[in-house]
């Protein structure tokens, strides 16, 4: 059985582009987690991405996510309310000033209590600033990411009221999935 699924793709071109959430509430900090670990790294992205059927990285293998991790302008920023894992953001930056925002989210149990907006908007303003921690990457020009129907019903919003513009959308048929998580709902 196959479901529709849409893709969007969207952008900011400058610093200035970028509306920042306000801070929640309570102990929630972000920090970036700088010795790069594959298995933190899996642990995120699966208790993430679980619900939403982030698949696609399920299947590297340890070295292939240590090659990924290790790549000079990867940086993974991780929210923590009162000290545990909320949520995070990776970011990538590539060529000609280019930074993509690969994966972001929130544990489920973290959704709804206005953790995502200030995490996107600190992973969003790390990726403009990111030359400054990696001198060898050309200063940024472009930050884009996508997201999909697949995704968590505020995440389009969350997109756009950050300041980011859409500039491609696409469909495909894609096989339906199960819950992959570290269990369902997850």
């Amino acid at each position: 059985m196959s479901i529709t699924v849409t893709t969007w793709s969207l952008e900011q071109t400058a610093p200035t582009d970028l509306r920042p959430a306000a801070e929640p509430e309570g102990d929630v900090r972000i920090v970036r987690a700088e010795v790069p670990s594959p298995e933190f790294s899996r642990f995120l992205y699966s208790a993430v991405g679980g619900d939403i059927q982030w698949i696609d990285r399920l299947s590297l293998s340890y070295e292939q996510w240590r090659e990924q991790l290790t790549r000079p302008g990867v940086e993974t920023w991780v929210a923590y309310e009162k000290g545990t894992p909320a949520g995070y953001v990776e970011l990538d930056a590539q060529d000609d000033g280019v930074v993509e925002i690969v994966y972001f989210g929130l544990i489920p149990a973290f959704r709804g209590r206005r953790i995502g907006g200030h995490l996107l908007s600190y992973g969003t303003a790390r990726a403009w600033d990111l030359a400054d921690r990696w001198p060898e990457r050309t200063p940024t020009e472009r930050v884009w990411l996508h997201t999909c129907s697949l995704d968590g019903e505020h995440a389009m919003d969350n997109y756009t009221r950050r300041g980011f513009k859409l500039f491609k959308t696409e469909t495909s048929e894609q096989p339906e999935q199960p819950t992959p998580g570290p269990w369902p709902g997850a």
